[in-house]
């Protein structure tokens, strides 16, 4: 039997109508997996006092680089470059993206920082963090090349460039990157390397993004000890690829501590 069109119509308006009033579904939005970094955590981030980095030094119990084997500098664009191998779904890999800002801004500037979170059903689940895709960093005395394999739901993100893929072959693997290798992966010129987490990932539980941003300030911080104590140390690691320049970051109390937690470091 032919419905009439009358009642087609009215039915298709109050279908509209609830659609309008319900605002669409009514499932909960889940947490964004990577947007623009609210520009007050990069301020907090990017610009960490001289003076509270200076009092944090490098505490012991902070995981030291690895000495590579002797080779020539690695370079990129004419510069010593900082090579990070990492993924959006690896907490370690999300602990360690927060010293190495605070630690990049004293060489550099970066533009088009994320926030994210690594995976939820990994450990440490949706540990809070700082994402390297779709940023730039600019600085007169390094080149900065990262790469994050995977987003955080596993899934295939960004290929590795030809430096990234020498890194990964040559020395992301024991004992230049911890027990069984894999990332996070940080390489200094070829010279050395971290692999792993610095410091303990659990203290970033439960905070958010601002919250983490905003405890880099105090060095009475449990996280400030952790975050920018590796932040230092790697610091220290670059002023050995930059001939100790800017001398300003280079000859700070923090910076020369952290230098005699590296081997080989002059």
């Amino acid at each position: 039997m032919a419905v009439p069109v009358g009642v087609v119509v009215a039915v298709v308006v109050a279908l509209v109508l609830v659609k309008v009033a319900g605002g669409g579904s009514s499932t909960p939005t889940a947490e964004p997996d990577r947007q623009p970094a609210p520009a007050g955590v990069v301020t907090a981030v990017t610009s960490v006092p001289a003076s509270v980095l200076d009092t944090i030094g490098a505490p012991s119990g902070l995981t030291p680089p690895q000495r590579l084997p002797k080779a020539t500098v690695l370079t990129k664009d004419g510069k010593p470059a900082v090579v990070y191998l990492g993924a959006e779904f690896c907490p370690y890999c999300a602990a360690e993206r927060w010293p190495m800002v605070v630690a990049l801004s004293r060489f550099g500037t970066f533009s088009g920082l994320k926030i994210t979170h690594s995976s939820s059903t990994d450990v440490f689940a949706n540990t809070r963090t700082l994402s390297f895709v779709g940023s730039s960093y600019s600085s007169p005395y390094i080149t900065f090349d990262p790469v994050e394999f995977e987003n955080n739901r596993n899934g295939p993100l960004e290929q590795p460039d030809a430096i990234q893929t020498r890194v990964e072959a040559n020395f992301d693997k024991p004992p230049y990157s911890g027990i069984d290798g894999g990332i996070p992966f940080i390489d200094f010129g070829n010279q050395w390397s971290i692999g792993g987490p610095s410091y303990n990932v659990q203290i970033l539980q439960g905070l958010s993004w601002e919250e983490i941003a905003s405890q880099l300030s105090d060095p009475n911080q449990v996280l400030a000890v952790g975050v920018d104590g590796t932040a230092n140390i790697i610091s220290a690691a670059i002023c050995q690829l930059t001939g100790g320049q800017p001398a300003a970051v280079c000859g700070s109390p923090g910076v020369r501590v952290a230098t005699g937690r590296i081997p080989g470091a002059k």
